[in-house]
């Protein structure tokens, strides 16, 4: 048996699929391997969890405004305002 004695600088944590197609052997052997030749891992630390993306299973985006909801919103505003800058700055009265 081959005895490896790790580099903890080198150290790198990888997630693979719960489902992943001939295991972490097949995982690590397609997508670390070509990089780095020489890595191993400690089948004893391998931990198994599941990622829950909260924004992907629960956020619900709001419809977004339409341009003609903007633009009449900007034009209310406008208009609300008008006059108020001379009026704050001591100028003309509305």
């Amino acid at each position: 048996m081959v005895e490896y004695e790790p580099d903890l600088k080198l150290r790198e944590t990888e997630q693979v699929p719960l489902m992943e197609e001939g295991g972490i052997e097949a995982f690590i052997r397609r997508e670390v391997l070509p990089h780095a030749s020489d890595a191993w891992y400690a089948p004893d630390s391998v931990k198994i969890g599941y990622e829950i993306s909260f924004t992907r299973y629960f956020y619900k985006p709001k419809p977004l405004r339409t341009p003609e909801e903007i633009r009449a919103d900007i034009l209310a505003l406008a208009k609300k305002t008008e006059g108020l800058l001379g009026e704050i700055i001591g100028g003309a009265k509305s």
